[in-house]
């Protein structure tokens, strides 16, 4: 955006910058994207008073929202504050291709100045007051919004819209953004005020994002996912320590969001079954109603407020792939008995726990072993055995005793 205005400003200043005088003044721009919940609320109550302690000639709201996640009382009091404000306040929906509806039209409503970039759209607001244009269920063009005075004019960038500013009348105060320099012999008009961008900052910025629909969804599937999967690993690792900070943020972006609590229910329910068939090996009667959970639950999880279908058809494959095809490897690396290295055991000496006539048990390295010989004389039960090779689970093993005598007659 600062870009845009030094693209409208810096040709004419250049050619006329031994005359035009230093900008005395500034106007504060904020941006307003996604859903207004109380963190940008705030922001833009905070914007307004700084604007309002610094006499700013004006603050513009850039407006790219569907709606708002405020209480009606919320709403209200942002509203009637915006209309109080001794700054006079300007609302541009923009870029192309933004909207403004719902709450964030209910903005525009009270602003003293409404502009609007071409392919943007506005409305959606019955419960505007202010200009009866903004007084409906339906989406109006830049084009019809100016025709129904829903939006005083049409500016396709931000600098332009800065620049239209000038001269317009607010609350009895004339605003000054603009002046005429002269480049080629043709007069331009280029803004006269400095200009201030301000957006979220870090944390405010995640906690908004957060309590958007698809990512309070995606954070609350994957917690699940990543705590049901640390319960079939060794230990508390990564997995888990990540799925408890992905509640926690989804749990903060669900307490925002309008939420039905019996479709979180339902999402939790659907979690388990597919642990419980994970557990047994072969999807069964959980997983069906596991998955029956799981898709009801996302069906009715928000109330008023849709969640994209793709979010929720690529979640939900996820989530099935990783505990129909994943999970089961990962239960039997968890239970099976280790394989690693077996065949190191060659050579080990330990001795039979029962006879072997030809199968029995031995105890080889303080672990018991199933164990056969191939020799015609079976070995007793205590009788020192060594191990000549390994086939699968079942160790192949002699009488260590033998070796041990003949070894000397080896020698000799």
């Amino acid at each position: 955006m600062t870009g845009v205005l030094l693209a409208i400003g810096a040709p004419a200043h250049a050619a006329s910058a031994h005359a035009a005088p230093a900008p005395t003044s500034s106007v504060d721009v904020i941006e307003v994207s996604g859903r207004i919940d109380p963190i940008v609320a705030d922001f833009v109550v905070d914007s307004l008073r700084a604007a309002e302690r610094d006499h700013s000639e004006a603050l513009v709201i850039q407006v790219d929202s569907p709606g708002d996640l405020l209480s009606t009382g919320q709403l209200n009091v942002l509203t009637a504050t915006l209309a109080g404000a001794s700054v006079p306040v300007a609302v541009w929906v923009g870029a192309t291709g933004s909207r403004a509806y719902g709450g964030a039209a209910r903005i525009a409503d009270v602003a003293g100045v409404v502009g609007i970039a071409p392919g943007s759209h506005i409305g959606q607001c019955p419960s505007c007051r202010v200009r009866p244009g903004l007084r409906t269920t339906r989406s109006l063009s830049a084009g019809q919004a100016v025709v129904r005075k829903t939006a005083d004019l049409i500016s396709p960038t931000i600098g332009d819209f800065i620049v239209d500013l000038d001269g317009r009348t607010v609350n009895g105060h004339v605003l000054q953004t603009a002046r005429v320099v002269q480049r080629g012999g043709q007069p331009r008009r280029a803004p006269s005020v400095d200009v201030q961008f301000a957006k979220l900052s870090l944390v405010p910025r995640l906690l908004h994002t957060v309590a958007s629909p698809s990512v309070a969804y995606l954070l609350l599937m994957a917690g699940m996912v990543l705590i049901i999967f640390e319960f079939f690993t060794v230990g508390i690792g990564l997995a888990g320590g990540a799925g408890a900070g992905f509640g926690v943020l989804a749990a903060y972006g669900l307490a925002v969001l309008p939420t039905r609590p019996f479709a979180v229910g339902l999402l939790a329910l659907g979690m388990v079954g597919f642990g419980i068939d994970v557990q047994t090996g072969a999807p069964r009667v959980w997983t069906g109603i596991g998955t029956a959970a799981v898709l009801a639950g996302t069906w009715l999880l928000y109330d008023g407020v849709p969640l994209p279908l793709v979010t929720a058809v690529l979640t939900l494959l996820g989530v099935a792939l990783f505990m129909l095809a994943a999970m089961p490897s990962v239960v039997r690396a968890r239970f099976s008995t280790p394989t690693i290295g077996r065949e190191s055991m060659v050579g080990e000496v330990g001795q039979a726990t029962a006879a072997l006539d030809p199968d029995g048990m031995v105890r080889v390295r303080e672990a018991l072993w199933q164990a056969r010989t191939n020799r015609a004389t079976p070995i007793a039960s205590g009788d020192a055995v060594r191990v000549v090779g390994v086939e699968g689970l079942v160790l192949q093993v002699e009488p260590a005793a033998s070796d041990a005598a003949a070894g000397p007659d080896a020698k000799a």
